[in-house]
């Protein structure tokens, strides 16, 4: 068993036992990536301020997310394919994040279904609804959500066309995977991997009947062509007023990088936003999520809450973007790097990572409870 002490340590594991396609699909952003980089960039370049001879003993990242009380501030976020990554992956995730006291989200685009997780797990988790021409067929997902007993949904309101990742159309993305021979090479050095997939879920478990019949073979093409088909350019915010009806639970509006549209959805009884550029993966050029934050968040902060997502690789991050408005964070690319890495084992490692170095970053800051974090804990 590999000793894994940072994020990065699961990417780079990841890469060796994931196979190209799926690792890479996680693994980019859209175009030339100048926004997926600056995610990590604009992050790196806060600097904490260091403060001594502070009686910081008996410390607590404890806090709540829309009422859900969480270990740190963290939910994992929505992640499509999660399932290729590692074979079930949506459930192994969902059953890490239970057993550590946060907030898991499947997305629309898993791999495993609504009842797959629902029937892994004993706590309500959350679902991601991506908003299709077929209304019904939207209808349909949030009844499924309903059923599963799932305690909030997350609206992605950022993705109405796809962004081009030039990787995906290079590698021919397919799931399951097309047997070229270059995809036999690469399994090949990947047994593990190929041996656990015999045993996975290998399609579009939410859409099953919507994509080619739910039948494998829904290529990033087919995908392509079906997202072009049916995730709908013409949402709107009547949609959303709509999709808040139909679901009456806690909704969560994900995607928000402008102030206007924060003021529009702290408007909408919404009971968070997500600060997010998509990962990087839609419009390439856009401004980071950290750059976005403080100004969000001092907008809309007292009328709806304001989370985080873009970048987050360490305790460090989570920490920061509290410091400047986020009540609290999600995490994508993380999780996947280290369920590729190490399945279900490798999620639990990673959040404990993440939890010690921002309980290490707190104290270190002077600082004991994460609801007391502020920018004074930041270099001016």
């Amino acid at each position: 068993m590999p000793v894994m002490t940072c994020v990065e340590d699961f990417r780079l594991l990841a890469k060796k036992r994931v196979p190209k396609a799926f690792y890479d699909y996680a693994d980019s952003g859209s175009y030339t990536e100048s926004t997926y980089r600056a995610n990590n960039d604009d992050l790196a370049a806060l600097k904490l301020r260091q403060r001594v001879a502070i009686n910081v003993d008996e410390r607590s990242t404890r806090t709540t997310m829309i009422g859900h009380d969480v270990t740190m501030p963290v939910a994992i976020a929505p992640t499509g394919l999660t399932g290729m990554q590692w074979a079930n992956g949506e459930m192994l995730g969902a059953i890490a994040a239970e057993k550590f006291g946060i907030p898991f989200t499947l997305s629309t685009m898993s791999i495993c279904s609504i009842e797959d997780v629902a029937s892994v797990t004993t706590k309500p988790f959350w679902f991601q609804l991506y908003v299709m021409r077929d209304r019904g067929f939207v209808k349909s997902m949030i009844d499924r959500a309903k059923a599963a007993k799932c305690s909030a949904l997350v609206l992605t309101l950022d993705l109405q066309i796809l962004g081009q990742r030039h990787k995906d159309l290079k590698n021919g993305m397919s799931v399951p995977p097309k047997l070229t021979l270059d995809t036999l090479l690469d399994l090949a050095s990947k047994p593990g991997w190929a041996l656990r997939a015999l045993g996975g879920r290998k399609t579009f478990g939410n859409l099953a009947g919507h994509i080619n019949g739910g039948n494998s073979g829904s290529g990033v093409q087919t995908l392509s062509k079906w997202t072009a088909s049916q995730f709908d350019p013409t949402l709107n915010w009547d949609d959303v007023a709509w999709i808040k009806e139909q679901w009456g639970g806690k909704l969560i509006l994900k995607g928000i990088l402008d102030v206007e549209d924060a003021k529009i959805a702290a408007q909408t009884g919404a009971d968070a936003l997500v600060v997010s550029n998509h990962g990087g993966r839609q419009l390439d050029g856009a401004m980071s999520s950290i750059q976005a934050l403080p100004a969000i968040a001092e907008a809309v902060g007292d009328q709806i809450e304001v989370w985080f997502d873009g970048g987050i690789r360490s305790g460090q991050d989570i920490l920061k973007a509290v410091a400047l408005g986020a009540k609290g964070t999600m995490i994508g690319r993380a999780f996947l790097y280290s369920l590729g890495a190490m399945g279900g084992e490798g999620v639990s490692q990673m959040l404990e990572i993440l939890r010690k170095e921002l309980d290490v970053s707190m104290a270190l800051t002077g600082t004991k409870d994460i609801k007391d974090v502020g920018r004074q804990i930041l270099v001016p």
